[in-house]
């Protein structure tokens, strides 16, 4: 027996969640044999059906066919195929159904929309023409006028004062924001000509997240230079300021607009954009003479309308559960925060409306759907021919609108008989979206009040606690908040919650504190960071992204190795990618106690969309595991970023005047340096690595220390230590040893740390950095790594210029470019153990290959980070002219990438799938 079935029995007195249990087959297949009647009531219909029509054709299909050998063998093979590949789902699916995966939009599909879908597959439709979907092109339009009425469209065509809505399944919500930028664009277009219209400056799309709707404006053929990101606020949603001015700049320029898109529900983040002031914004423009259409990406958000109150106008107070009286059972019914209700009730302001039933709606994919305020939109875009028009209007099919042509009408039934079972009103989907809600305040209150000083990482949720937004708020104020919430929520069940709310002053209702945590829509992001043992938070974005990195590994499925069934909680990540959410990132940045770098972000999300998992004893049980896997992970990350002593090895450049190059590696804090150095050699081991390098003239020269070694302390101190002179073949064969020899370093060229918090943005285009070094008479050169991944190349050169480089600058070290070389577009560099890369006859950094260069000199320190070393602006030119490479060329790209933690690498990940799919092609052979 579960150790959570006692919680479990305190739902019986849960009327809306007995009809909410109703819909989906469960966790545990508790609905299975409601599944297996209405499944097997589907096939015996199919079959009637058949058999109905026209049965004086007789059967096709013959007993003695049946009964044959080569019947039999071929059903038996294709039985056992099933077997395997539903065996194969079984353990390498992931588990939607249950309430411990919290990644993605994945959750048990309602058990109504399994049987549309089923039973109307069977008869495969397709929407493109009412002649191959009659009934299913009728379901279409019942679910359009239903969206419509979901959004408070007018569907009445004798209302005359307002427009009639109308609205048509898509395949997702991408390609439904796709029609509405075609028609945004048609429309602006209609009372001009292309010719006049379409010229420098032209109309432009605004949209707070852009990167969900810049492969639209792209696709329509509008560009996407035209599509114009606004800023975040802080948690994520449009900043209505920088809005208001790019409107007002478009309106002042004279440059038109085609439409302004707000996100209802981002996907990322659960975001609801202001849409109330974004309406108003385009009233008041409107008045102005700059005219706009506003679109809404509800794929997300969409259903949450079915959480507007009846009656519902902006203003209203929406009592708190505990005061509707729903709270006493085992899932209490959460609201949304005012804020974001009216937002939803603005919907009904908005041109045009994206929703995704196979998300929010617990529907098959795939199934999303574009509603417009006036249906006469559609007309812009209507396509026609004869095969699918023959005999019908626009207002009897449906394909002749939007961009697809073929689509599934099982996912059109799918969506209205789930409609109608549930129901798209406050005691249908409303309920339902209400208990999920409750769960992902509670999840958030995880996140937000999950760890303390002592713990070796830290959790920050993306939304701010009601403490951190108040005006001169304090640490102290928000680790007494986080407290509160420790006290009343993560150690209380919910009806422990609800009853001690009874006795509580209004403006100090533990209610009303889980109702402003967490994102508008049900997604929590958040991020995480680690401690070093001594308790001081890692600073480096790379190391808290890499933190993230390895948690997300152990608590999602990417490869076949990877047991679904026995990862205890799913979460998923994302990335704030910096040229994106700007300042929002940055604050989160500052939260986690990171530098403000030029880093994007990685951060967690988790997707609520169960609406089993809400109290104490379970979420705890899941919390508990995440906290298990980020104690083991914070060791990782502090055996990487120990910088403590270490072996080190080193190319050795030159005979006469040697330099040591390090060999870096991203992935570890005592190697992550480039390291230049001159050094003396002792006589004697002067002399046997001189004898050396003539007897193996096209070998490579490793300097190993002998003992461990800061690197640091090597470059400050110049110190004096012993070392052998590994002698390596091209295929890393050691060839010969010199041994006990001493060195010392007696110049540092370079000591540069290559935190990612000194990376440059991009690589370099069209040109590769080198530094430049040595004496007139032996030169060496290393590329400069400004980012990662990278590889390292170094080499011995001849330098042919009309100017002379003098021997101070090359004993200081100068910067090279070698022109024509894309590192932009070559990186990042295929790495393999054996350094192939090296082997090929035609790679671009080998003996005797020729370069045009341009050398300057190098202002930076030897210990001066980036980024911005290789930029040479208002720095001398030295010389121009040609650079050869010697025979002592160095290639890696694997040593100085390779992770020492990493589990397993994607190309080996992709090669056990393949091995997965062989396995069911076998049984069918």
């Amino acid at each position: 027996m579960s150790k959570f079935n006692d919680k479990h029995s305190k739902i019986e007195g849960d009327i809306s969640h007995q009809a909410i249990s109703s819909y989906f087959l469960g966790p545990r297949a508790e609905n299975f044999e409601n599944l297996k009647s209405n499944i097997l009531t589907i096939l015996e219909e199919q079959r009637d059906s058949r058999l109905d029509y026209f049965p004086e054709d007789g059967d096709f299909i013959t007993s003695s066919i049946q009964e044959s050998t080569t019947f039999r063998r071929s059903s038996k093979k294709i039985a056992r195929a099933v077997k395997k590949a539903a065996h194969l789902l079984g353990k390498h699916s992931i588990p939607f159904w249950s309430p411990r995966y919290q990644g993605h939009m994945g959750m048990d599909l309602a058990m109504p929309a399994i049987y549309g879908y089923f039973m109307t597959m069977l008869f495969n439709p397709n929407n493109v023409s009412i002649e191959a979907s009659p009934l299913t092109t009728v379901a279409e339009m019942e679910v359009g006028n239903d969206l419509c009425e979901l959004f408070g469209f007018n569907v009445d065509p004798s209302v005359t004062d307002q427009p009639t809505g109308w609205g048509h399944i898509t395949c997702d919500g991408s390609v439904a924001n796709l029609e509405s930028v075609w028609v945004a664009r048609n429309l602006k277009f209609y009372p001009l000509s292309i010719s006049s219209a379409m010229k420098d400056g032209g109309p432009l799309a605004f949209a707070a997240n852009s990167f969900k709707v810049t492969p639209c404006v792209a696709v329509a053929g509008i560009g996407s230079d035209h599509m114009v990101g606004i800023q975040l606020d802080h948690g994520a949603r449009v900043d209505i300021n920088d809005l208001k001015a790019h409107l007002q700049e478009s309106l002042d320029k004279k440059i038109a607009v085609y439409a302004v898109v707000a996100i209802v529900g981002s996907t990322e983040e659960g975001s609801v954009d202001p849409l109330a002031d974004i309406i108003k914004l385009r009233d008041d423009f409107q008045a102005k003479g700059l005219s706009f259409l506003v679109h809404v990406d509800g794929a997300w958000g969409g259903y949450f309308c079915t959480m507007l109150p009846r009656g519902f106008k902006p203003g209203d107070l929406i009592p708190l559960p505990s005061e509707q009286g729903s709270g006493h059972g085992f899932v209490p019914d959460a609201s949304l925060r005012a804020k974001t209700t009216e937002d939803l009730f603005m919907v009904r302001q908005a041109d045009s409306v994206t929703i995704d039933p196979h998300k929010a709606a617990y529907v098959p994919y795939p199934a999303g759907a574009l509603c417009y305020r006036d249906g006469r939109m559609r007309f812009l875009i209507t396509w026609t021919s004869p095969y699918i028009s023959r005999g019908a209007t626009t207002a009897t099919s449906i394909g002749v609108f939007g961009i697809e042509g073929s689509k599934p009408g099982a996912s059109v039934m799918s969506t209205w008989f789930n409609h109608a079972a549930i129901g798209l009103h406050p005691e249908g989907y409303g309920k339902l979206l209400g208990e999920v809600t409750w769960t992902c305040s509670r999840l958030s209150a995880e996140w937000a009040a999950m760890s303390t000083e002592d713990d070796s990482f830290t959790v920050v949720p993306l939304n701010m606690l009601p403490s951190e937004l108040k005006e001169g708020s304090t640490p102290e104020d928000v680790e007494k908040e986080r407290q509160k919430i420790r006290d009343r929520v993560l150690t209380k069940s919910n009806e422990e919650i609800v009853k001690a709310d009874l006795e509580r002053p209004d403006d100090d209702k533990t209610m009303a504190l889980l109702r402003e945590l967490g994102s508008d829509l049900n997604i929590n992001a958040f991020s995480i960071n680690w401690r070093y043992s001594d308790g001081t938070l890692n600073e480096e974005v790379e190391e808290a992204n890499y933190f993230v990195q390895r948690v997300i590994e152990r608590l999602s499925v990417d490869s076949p190795e990877d047991d679904p069934i026995s990862i205890p909680f799913y979460l998923t990540s994302t990335t704030f990618l910096l040229h994106e959410y700007g300042q929002c990132a940055q604050n989160f940045k500052k939260r986690l106690g990171l530098v403000q770098d030029q880093s994007d972000l990685m951060v967690l999300r988790n997707v609520v969309m169960s609406p089993w998992a809400t109290d104490k004893d379970f979420l705890n049980s899941l919390t508990d595991e995440f906290k298990k896997v980020m104690v083991e992970e914070v060791e990782v990350c502090r055996k990487r970023n120990d910088i403590s002593s270490d072996y080190h090895k080193f190319l050795i450049q030159g005979t006469k005047s040697p330099y040591l190059v390090h060999f870096p590696m991203f992935h570890l804090a005592r190697h992550r340096s480039q390291f230049i150095a001159k050094i003396d050699i002792d006589k004697d081991g002067l002399k046997s690595y001189q004898d050396a390098k003539s007897k193996y003239p096209s070998a490579t020269f490793i300097l190993a220390t002998r003992t461990k070694e800061n690197l640091g302390d090597l470059a400050t101190n110049k110190k004096t230590f012993k070392v052998d002179i590994e002698i390596q073949d091209s295929s890393k064969k050691n060839l010969h040893t010199l041994k006990n020899i001493s060195v010392t370093i007696t110049s540092v060229l370079k000591d540069r740390s290559l935190k990612a918090s000194h990376f440059d943005p991009a690589y370099q285009s069209g040109k590769m950095p080198f530094y430049l070094y040595g004496s007139q008479n032996e030169v060496n050169i290393d590329h400069i790594l400004v980012r990662s991944p990278n590889i390292q190349l170094s080499a011995n050169v001849k330098i042919e210029t009309a100017d002379t480089i003098p021997a101070d600058v090359l004993a200081h070290g100068a910067i090279l470019f070698a022109k024509g070389i894309e590192e932009a577009a070559m990186q990042p560099f295929p790495a393999t153990e054996d350094n192939a890369l090296a082997h090929e006859s035609d790679f671009f950094f080998r003996p005797g290959q020729k370069f045009e260069v341009q050398v300057f000199e190098d202002r930076k320190g030897a210990d001066e980070a980036g980024p911005g070393l290789v930029d040479v602006k208002g720095a001398r030119a030295l010389a121009e002219g040609t650079m050869t490479l010697g025979q002592d060329v160095y290639v890696d790209a694997y040593a100085l990438n390779k992770d020492p933690f990493e589990r397993v690498e994607g190309e080996e990940k992709f090669k056990k799938w393949k091995k997965v799919f062989d396995r069911i092609e076998q049984e069918m052979r």
